[in-house]
């Protein structure tokens, strides 16, 4: 969170100058073009430490001055000041003590600000471990770069502590060569320190590329003939970096996207609860991403060490009445469906403990795979495309024909008038998140209840079963695990075939996981339609099919509807900072009028089939 905002900040744009102003003016933006003209392959990446590897002075810097009242620009002013012999290049050349730093520091600060300035207390922060952990992105570039077999090095303009040793928060592992200004007694943009740098990776200048945040060192390094990058954003920067060398750093976890404020965990916390738990010593920082499908339950990839997770937590706020419930989810039904043969993630751990994270929590191994958000699955051949439903009509008949007492979930929820009892919990749950009158949902609420279908058989409901609910394999039409079990029971297995056929009546034009097949050529695209599908799941189990269909997607979407009203409420001011809220009580309406759409089309089919009355 700190870390992040310190990048977020754009009137921090004199940071990047801030250790050398008396070079820097008018050369950050020619910065990038200096490369060395010479060909050659590229044997070593030199990096610079603060404002690459980890976040720079002076962003600290202006971040310390906002949290603590200290005009802007104070600490700035007092780096600059002296110029070559002021208190910080001598700090950073090894000249000074630290104490004797920030004595003269404190005095050249509480000139400029005409009152005191506790200095110390910026010093701290810009040294503790808070502020100073390497980006995960520079961590794994520097793995797959060794992996490569380039070398390494740590360039960096760095000073002594109180307690003797130097500064460099970084594991010294990751690097072939280390150089350090402050035993050295030179600094950069010093041509001297750059040499030393090369001289004991044993390269030339054109063998190396060099990463810094400064364009005078960055112009110093390219006048020597080494290639380099600067660095503003580290994302940005290691894009660059690949393009150079030809290869990809990033290990790119599908369908993620960083962590928003709204969903942030407490990092530390998390870290210390992962390492008592897997034993991991690693002095990597973890990693942590939010899966972007749903917005249910909050789910993460995790990643310590060589451990990659995938965290599954309850949403923060006031949530409705039984619903989100992780620990259900982990305790019984997958551990089950495991030993039944049934494709679902392994499970790790649950924590029922608040205090780790905000809320209860379950642990599950990262499972690589793909999660197709669209259901007209763009850029495959028809036949790829009929086989992978055809794979998630089979996984659904999988979980239907679990033998429940061998399962040990004989159980799990009752085994008689499950749509009634969903009727119930439904109503119930729309109540309470309930913002305003729909009308075609009190329809629903009237018509829905007298019109229930006789339950022919009971089997272990998943509940939420979609096309992107399913982790399918890479290569071919595999489901590798059926995920998001929070509402699963023991019920109608109807219910499941006819919730995972809404995609074939909503519209492609709508956000996310509501996109649709209505307006697509099901047969060009070789995808079977609700009626086929359908079919395939009742050819398969040997079942005749539903008579009262209608009804069961009326059910469906009515059940969509309280979910997308759920979120909406979720996402009213002080719950989260989207700006999907109003989109999504739009959607609701939407929704709850396909199912009365159904509930109308039962309502025919059952007039036509009543017989004549005789008066």
């Amino acid at each position: 969170m700190y870390i992040r905002q310190l990048f977020q900040s754009s009137h921090l744009q004199w940071a990047r100058r801030a250790t050398f102003p008396k070079h820097s003016q008018g050369r950050l933006q020619r910065a990038r073009r200096w490369a060395h003209s010479g060909g050659g392959t590229y044997r070593a990446v030199i990096f610079d430490m603060s404002g690459v590897l980890i976040p720079s002075p002076g962003r600290v810097a202006a971040e310390w001055e906002l949290q603590n009242h200290i005009p802007p620009g104070t600490i700035r002013k007092a780096w600059i000041s002296g110029g070559e012999n002021g208190p910080w290049m001598k700090l950073m050349r090894g000249e000074i003590t630290t104490e004797d730093f920030l004595q003269e520091f404190g005095r050249l600060c509480s000139e400029i600000v005409k009152t005191s300035v506790p200095v110390g207390s910026f010093f701290s922060l810009l040294t503790s471990e808070q502020v100073a952990k390497q980006f995960p992105v520079m961590t794994e570039a520097i793995t797959q770069i060794r992996a490569k077999g380039l070398r390494t090095a740590v360039l960096s303009n760095n000073f002594y502590l109180p307690n003797g040793k130097s500064f460099l928060p970084l594991d010294r592992k990751q690097f072939d060569v280390v150089v350090e200004s402050c035993l050295e007694g030179v600094c950069k943009p010093d041509p001297r320190i750059y040499k030393l740098c090369l001289e004991r990776l044993g390269l030339q200048p054109s063998e190396s590329i060099f990463l810094d945040d400064l364009g005078p060192n960055l112009k110093a390094a390219a006048s020597l003939g080494i290639r380099t990058i600067q660095v503003d954003d580290p994302e940005t920067a290691v894009k660059e970096l690949e393009t150079l060398l030809g290869f990809t750093m990033r290990m790119v976890i599908p369908n993620t996207g960083p962590v928003r404020e709204t969903v942030e965990i407490p990092r530390d916390s998390l870290e210390k609860y992962l390492k008592d738990l897997l034993g991991t010593q690693s002095t990597g920082p973890l990693e942590l991403l939010r899966f972007d499908h749903g917005q249910s339950s909050p789910t993460y990839y995790v990643r310590l060490g060589n451990h990659q997770l995938v965290l599954k937590r309850k949403p923060l706020g006031t949530l409705v009445p039984s619903t989100h419930s992780v620990e259900r989810e982990f305790s019984r039904i997958m551990k089950a469906l495991a030993n039944a043969g049934v494709p679902v993630p392994k499970v790790l751990d649950l924590c029922e403990d608040s205090g780790v994270i905000g809320t209860p929590f379950y642990l599950m191994e990262y499972c690589p795979g793909l999660i197709y958000r669209d259901p007209s699955l763009p850029g495959l051949e028809p036949s790829q495309r009929r086989a992978i439903y055809t794979a998630m009509n089979r996984v659904l008949c999988k979980i239907h024909s679990v033998d429940l007492k061998a399962a040990g979930l004989e159980d799990y929820g009752k085994h008689e008038d499950y749509i009634p009892q969903q009727m119930q919990t439904w109503i119930e749950q729309y109540r309470a998140s309930e913002t305003g009158t729909i009308p075609a949902m009190e329809r629903l609420i009237r018509w829905l209840p007298c019109h229930l279908p006789k339950q022919q058989k009971t089997t272990v409901v998943h509940g939420n079963f979609r096309l992107d609910n399913l982790l399918s394999h890479p290569e071919k039409a595999e489901v590798l695990a059926v995920l998001d079990w929070e509402l699963s029971t023991l019920g109608d297995p109807f219910a499941d075939v006819a919730f995972s056929c809404l995609a074939h009546y909503l519209p492609s034009s709508l956000p996310g996981s509501l996109r649709g097949l209505r307006d697509c050529d099901l047969t060009q695209l070789g995808i079977p339609t609700a009626e086929e599908y359908l079919r395939m799941y009742c050819r398969h189990l040997e079942i005749p099919p539903p008579e009262n269909w209608n009804f069961y997607m009326a059910f469906s979407f009515f059940r969509m509807a309280i979910i997308l009203q759920g979120v909406h409420k979720r996402l009213l001011p002080g719950q989260a900072d989207l700006a999907a809220a109003e989109q999504n009580k739009k959607l609701t309406e939407y929704v709850s009028n396909l199912a009365w759409d159904f509930a109308v089309k039962e309502g025919f089919r059952v007039f036509k089939e009543m017989r004549p009355q005789n008066h």
